[in-house]
């Protein structure tokens, strides 16, 4: 069994939601997960924003203005009075329920209700358009399955038992549709796997059921060695391993999530990222197998990033230091990207500022610091385990001309980082494409 993950794009308009079929075969059995239709999510974000704010007027017109774009897109989509009259059932319940929830004391666990209703939307319309042209399908709420745990962990086992018993009382049907993103949380309540969470679904429910492949479908065909937007002559990459994949997710290869190549991962699962625009296209294929040794195979960029630099002479010859500095940034849930250290000095990165003010007041405690924003880290991908030699030279001659801030080499095999003020960074991909490949 396949798992095929479309998104918002993919799904971005009527001919889109049709042209689905062109690749997803409804005799293969397979389960379908789509993201919400582009735009969707962004819209639901602004109308608990504006709930939030108490401008319930404001929540009203954004409502009115995005149910507007969905009654457009039921009048392209369904070509018969009952196709129409199941989709504009579908879009005026759950935009009732978004209306209604004007009236309630606005919290979490309401704006995380709004976020849901994107995914909710874009599976039933396409299971009722499968419905009026004769396709059957199994429309399978994720909400019945997929779950986290206390600690927003997803929780497998738990997943792979629940959908494997509600596959079982459907053992004559192929096609089966579910929403990305969505899940219920261990309190039961409506919760989400974070923005991006739809490749994160099809790799989790891959693990779970132990699928043969996951095909995650996007605009472009396949990891880039580069980043297309800002450096000419990329090429798609045939072949790379979970490793591999991971590091150019986490470092900015938009085409991925980064959590989502884990579960894949750990339970064998292979992931294909393919073009919904060009079917044909033979994309990038993720596997266990898929490193090649004595070679670079590509290049990322993640902005947004915090450099802050701790001096203190009391790191000298001590122990504890470093762990007392890492448990102000467990304290905050802040993760750490990147890290450097001297004898009396410490350099690490950050991307989520929110307690940024919070942790600078108790890192002081230990030394002076100093914190540099507009920040990018710029990772490049390869062979760089203990036999390799030369490479890490050719990635530092590359930008030998601009003001590196920091470097990180030697704590994984496959990539060297280098942080860089975020006005280089094109500079900084351009070259390094010109000097590795």
């Amino acid at each position: 069994m396949k798992v095929l993950k479309f998104g918002g794009t993919s799904v971005g308009s009527a001919v889109r939601i049709k042209g689905l079929l062109d690749i997803v075969n409804p005799s293969e059995r397979q389960i379908v997960v789509l993201s919400a239709v582009a735009g969707t999510t962004n819209a639901l974000v602004e109308i608990g924003q504006a709930y939030t704010a108490g401008k319930k007027d404001e929540a009203k017109d954004l409502i009115k203005k995005h149910k507007d774009k969905y009654e457009d897109l039921i009048k392209e989509l369904f070509n018969t009075e009952a196709g129409y009259k199941n989709g504009k059932e579908l879009i005026d319940y759950h935009f009732n329920l978004i209306s209604s929830l004007a009236n309630e004391l606005f919290t979490s666990i309401e704006e995380k209700i709004i976020l849901a209703q994107g995914e909710l939307m874009s599976t039933a319309l396409w299971h009722f358009y499968l419905n009026e042209i004769g396709i059957q399908s199994v429309l399978l709420p994720a909400l019945d399955f997929m779950k986290i745990d206390e600690d927003n962990e997803p929780m497998v086992e738990y997943i792979g038992e629940k959908l494997s018993t509600i596959l079982a009382q459907h053992p004559e049907n192929t096609l089966f549709i579910t929403q990305g993103f969505i899940c219920r949380n261990s309190f039961g309540e409506i919760d989400n796997l974070r923005r991006g969470g739809s490749d994160y679904t099809a790799s989790l429910i891959g693990a779970a059921i132990r699928a043969d492949e996951v095909q995650i479908w996007t605009d472009i065909d396949g990891m880039h060695n580069n980043d297309p937007r800002v450096v000419k002559g990329t090429t798609p990459i045939a072949h790379l391993s979970f490793d591999e994949a991971a590091e150019l997710a986490y470092f900015g290869a938009k085409i991925l999530h980064p959590q989502s190549v884990f579960p894949a991962q750990k339970y064998n699962v292979p992931v294909r990222l393919l073009n919904t625009m060009e079917p044909n296209a033979k994309g990038t294929l993720i596997s266990k197998d898929g490193a090649q040794k004595g070679c670079i195979r590509a290049i990322a960029a993640k902005d947004g990033i915090t450099a802050i630099h701790i001096h203190s002479s009391r790191m000298l010859l001590a122990y504890g230091f470093l762990r007392r500095v890492f448990e102000i940034f467990e304290r905050y849930k802040t993760p750490i990207d990147m890290i450097t250290t001297s004898e009396v000095a410490v350099s690490l990165t950050i991307d989520d500022t929110t307690n940024l003010a919070d942790i600078i007041k108790e890192v002081e405690d230990f030394g002076s610091v100093t914190v540099d924003g507009d920040q990018t880290i710029v990772c490049v991908v390869g062979d760089f385990g203990l036999n390799s030699h030369g490479y890490a030279a050719r990635v530092l001659d590359a930008v030998k001309h601009l003001p590196v801030r920091m470097i990180s080499y030697g704590g994984s095999d496959f990539n060297v980082s280098i942080l860089l003020n975020s006005d280089h960074k094109t500079e900084a991909l351009r070259s390094l494409h010109n000097r590795l490949f």
